[in-house]
């Protein structure tokens, strides 16, 4: 999203990654969501571990598209050490980087109060 100040908005769906492609398909499926329901955001998809990209080249990616700011949403369920400990240190090193981007990092998606809601609605649907 563009806003009045020149602002373009990239987005960064972090997720823990996994060898098996297969994987990937509901992070991917996220960010085509998000893409729909925000055109003019830029969207991409990254990984702690076991897969590209990692966060620093998604960011990169975001950047080169014209991003001017950068959330990073990461889609873990609970807050384990990549949460707690890796990803600060990750969003502090890319705002050391990049100065002139602003960076911010949302809370795991595991604590936000719609999902745990929707969580237990498929937990008792029949």
């Amino acid at each position: 999203m563009t806003t009045a100040q020149g602002i373009r908005r990239g987005i960064v769906l972090l997720a823990h990654g996994s060898r098996d492609e297969r994987w990937r398909q509901p992070i991917e499926a996220v960010a085509q969501r998000v893409r729909a329901d925000d055109p003019d955001a830029r969207v991409a998809c990254a990984y702690m571990e076991l897969a590209t990209p990692d966060l620093p080249t998604a960011v990169e990616t975001l950047i080169g598209g014209g991003a001017t700011a950068i959330r990073v949403v990461p889609l873990f369920l609970g807050m384990g050490k990549h949460a707690r400990e890796d990803l600060p240190l990750q969003v502090e090193a890319l705002r050391r980087r990049w100065p002139a981007v602003g960076f911010s990092l949302a809370r795991i998606v595991g604590e936000e109060p719609e999902l745990v809601d929707l969580l237990a609605r498929i937990a008792v649907k029949s």
